[in-house]
């Protein structure tokens, strides 16, 4: 079963597979083209425990525009809000539809959905990982600046989910990862030493100014995340804020990414967003493209 959980699952070269996929895909759609339609007479269950604008629109969009009829499933709107197990609600589902996509808290909720479905289960985020925003997110950096193999990139924030996927795809794809966290926020050492045994090139930074110095990619999020406590975090993530002057210790045509939403003038100033160096908006967008391309490869293969 050709499930999309994590990015650590995957070879580099299926991993690019989906990359040139999307990015085909995106070039036929805005030269108004035809595309393959995968699931054409198909449907895919959409489930969400979490509220979202761009993982429930991108998917919703390019599951209709893979021919599919997509279905909108709030925790609510299921039997697993009144105690039904995710076992059963993966083996009934998978007699309905051809493909789910979860958005979800506990990774293990998408675990064992994926054990005892049998049909393709896709990773729309959970506490652990977010590996569809990564594959956005590479995309961008390609189209901004080719090749990944050898770029710089540097994780400003919260060691959270976004930064673990980044974290395995330095492990696939060659680039450097520098990780600027907080005292006390930074990834587990369990995934640094699997990424590091894997290959990847991983430096860890105190300093938000060092981390940035020369990076051709800088990567934030918010500093707040749905169901984290606020704790001290506003103070203990102050000078991990990217602005304008962090901005400019980072290459030239260094560009600056944002998993969105954001709370501007958190972790990122309203300049830098909206700024000439902004690519939150085409990595915003490509959510819709590397998804049509993970699903589109979910059911090559079933």
């Amino acid at each position: 079963m050709r499930h999309f959980l994590d990015i650590r699952d995957f070879s580099t070269e299926t991993l690019q597979v989906m990359l040139d996929d999307a990015a085909a895909t995106k070039a036929a759609l805005k030269a108004g083209a035809e595309t393959a339609k995968p699931l054409a007479g198909k449907s895919v269950a959409m489930i969400f425990e979490k509220p979202s604008t761009r993982t429930r629109v991108s998917f919703e969009v390019g599951i209709t525009q893979l021919g599919g009829t997509p279905l909108m499933l709030s925790a609510q709107d299921l039997q697993i809000g009144r105690g039904e197990s995710i076992e059963d609600t993966a083996r009934v589902l998978s007699r309905y539809v051809d493909a789910i996509t979860i958005r979800c808290f506990a990774h293990e909720t998408l675990l064992t959905l994926a054990a005892h479905a049998s049909v393709p289960v896709v990773n729309a985020l959970t506490e652990r990982s977010h590996p569809c925003q990564i594959m956005a997110d590479l995309q961008t950096m390609i189209e901004r600046h080719g090749a990944l193999d050898g770029q710089i990139v540097t994780w400003i924030g919260d060691g959270n989910n976004v930064a673990a996927s980044w974290i395995e795809a330095a492990a696939r794809f060659g680039f450097q990862l520098r990780l600027a966290c907080p005292e006390g926020y930074a990834p587990s050492a369990e995934l640094l030493a699997w990424a590091r045994a894997e290959g990847a090139d991983l430096v860890l930074y105190d300093s938000a100014i060092e981390a940035a110095t020369g990076s051709q990619t800088l990567v934030t999020d918010v500093w707040i995340s749905m169901g984290d406590e606020e704790g001290s975090r506003r103070e203990d993530f102050r000078p991990f804020q990217v602005n304008r002057e962090l901005l400019e210790m980072a290459a030239g045509d260094a560009i600056v990414l944002h998993c969105l939403p954001a709370w501007r003038g958190m972790e990122i100033t309203a300049e830098v967003i909206d700024g000439p160096q902004s690519a939150v908006f085409d990595e915003a967008e490509n959510r819709l493209h590397a998804q049509k391309a993970i699903l589109s490869w979910c059911m090559a293969g079933n």
